[in-house]
């Protein structure tokens, strides 16, 4: 195990990291099916994912591929801010989260509505 992060295995070539698997399964916690979600996926090969805060790109990547069973170009992460709801005269906020898109290799897709 890696000193500094625990969920990280380096097998003898402290350059390729495996991650724990458990981990992996949790981290991506919904696609992000949308219009602007399904206009990225047909234009630039990109898929959305409703990710855990604490998540890495390479974790996230790792996740994809083992998930999914695709190769992963390249991933692009943005933090979300929660809105401000008013219920009333009660003034809430929702909860901040992490959106990831995922750029996959030419020739690669996610169908998410055949695995269902």
């Amino acid at each position: 195990m890696s000193a500094a992060n625990p969920n990280v295995k380096t097998a003898g070539n402290p350059n390729v990291k495996k991650y724990n698997n458990e981990r992996l399964m949790t981290l991506l916690l919904a696609p992000v099916i949308s219009e602007k979600g399904t206009f990225i996926a047909d234009k630039f090969e990109q898929v959305v994912f409703r990710v855990l805060h604490d998540a890495a790109k390479p974790e996230i990547k790792a996740a994809v591929e083992l998930m999914f069973k695709v190769q992963v170009e390249s991933v692009q992460v943005s933090n979300v801010k929660g809105k401000e709801k008013r219920f009333g005269r009660y003034v809430g906020r929702r909860r901040n989260w992490k959106k990831a898109y995922v750029c996959l290799k030419p020739g690669q897709e996610i169908n998410f509505a055949a695995e269902a």
